[in-house]
């Protein structure tokens, strides 16, 4: 903002000069005119085109050359020719400049080149000088070839050092997860809901590449749900909790990702539902489910037989009425034929009304 002040004085101050010398030269121009002399016209036309473009020359100059002279003064020297090939290829020079003082200054030597080429290639070129001015603070190692790489990788640098300084912490399963607690049963079937805090500091050699925090809360959930999964009875695991915190850190869960696990604290551990239980009495609802199905599936059977017993009762009635049917035409035929006498027929009908009224005194009906 003083920069821009210190340029838009300089520039009133030189138009009011342009103009003081122009209002001087009016007369000279109307005497002139009037005696009719056209070289001292041509003279003052060319004069003034000189002016401008003395002017124009004068406010781009002052445009570098107050960088150059900021520069120059904190011992992180910028050319001018450098300063003007910036702004022919639309860079921020005022960026450029400025985070080149902040690293000299920081006792760092980084050419105007390498700033220019990262804020050309889309990085944050504050951010990466800040990032490398806490790193040598705190007494980390981070050259500047890395420190472009892991923000051109889309990475927060200046975060990654402060991690890295000053550890934080993960809650795991995250807030903002499906879950808010992580659930595993023991051998003895009770269910344990159990929340960590993962304390954990930034591994810049393992930035680029590495893996986020997503997979440092997935394989401490895991190793939570193993440990507790492998006890013998929840209540160990309650009176223990911190058995859980060594039992996961011996894994090694931080191997591939862009963090180093510091501790694993058990914040909360609470009992459940009594998992075991629950999936034997549905084991039991299932298996008595299983023998009505097939107790109805057996008087389904029976059912089924009866009535084919039934059939076939019918059916052979059926047959005992036909061969009843040929009774009399057998009869017939044997009158017909005279192997049977009109007397002999008249006995056999007396035997028969006489069987049929012994039946009903003795109250039986024959069975049709």
């Amino acid at each position: 903002m003083h920069h821009n002040v210190n340029v838009l004085n300089a520039r009133q101050t030189t138009l009011a000069g342009l103009l003081a010398v122009a209002a001087a030269a009016s007369p000279a121009l109307a005497q002139g005119g009037a005696g009719g002399g056209t070289g001292n016209t041509v003279l003052y036309i060319v004069g003034g085109v000189v002016a401008l473009i003395v002017f124009f020359l004068f406010i781009v100059a002052f445009q570098f050359l107050g960088l150059w002279v900021q520069a120059w003064t904190s011992n992180a020297k910028v050319s001018i020719p450098d300063l003007i090939g910036m702004k022919l290829r639309k860079v921020d020079m005022r960026t450029v400049v400025i985070n080149r003082i902040r690293a000299v200054k920081s006792g760092m030597e980084i050419p105007t080149n390498k700033i220019e080429t990262h804020y050309l290639a889309g990085g944050r070129v504050s951010n990466v000088i800040s990032a490398m001015i806490a790193a040598r603070g705190a007494k980390i190692d981070l050259p500047w070839d890395i420190a472009t790489a892991i923000d051109l990788a889309g990475r927060d640098i200046l975060e990654a050092v402060h991690t890295s300084v000053n550890p934080k912490v993960i809650d795991c399963p995250a807030p903002n997860g499906p879950r808010a607690t992580i659930d595993a049963v023991a051998k003895n079937g009770i269910q344990l809901k159990a929340k960590a805090r993962v304390t954990v500091r930034t591994n810049i050699a393992r930035l680029v590449g590495g893996a986020t925090e997503e997979t440092i809360i997935a394989r401490v959930g895991q190793g939570i749900v193993s440990t507790i999964g492998s006890a013998e009875d929840h209540k160990h695991v309650l009176e223990n909790p911190d058995e859980i915190s060594r039992t996961v850190m011996r894994s090694g869960l931080d191997a591939g990702t862009a963090y180093e696990i510091l501790s694993i604290d058990i914040a909360d551990i609470d009992v459940g539902d009594n998992v075991g239980a629950k999936l034997r009495e549905d084991q039991a609802n299932a298996d008595k489910q299983m023998a009505q199905a097939e107790a109805e599936k057996r008087r389904a059977l029976a059912v089924a037989t009866e009535q084919e017993f039934k059939a076939t009762e019918q059916q052979n009635r059926a047959h005992v009425v036909l061969a009843e049917a040929e009774i009399p035409k057998a009869i017939a035929e044997a009158l017909r034929t005279g192997k049977m006498g009109f007397m002999d027929y008249y006995r056999m009908k007396n035997v028969q009304a006489d069987t049929s009224m012994r039946e009903s005194i003795a109250g039986e009906s024959p069975q049709r």
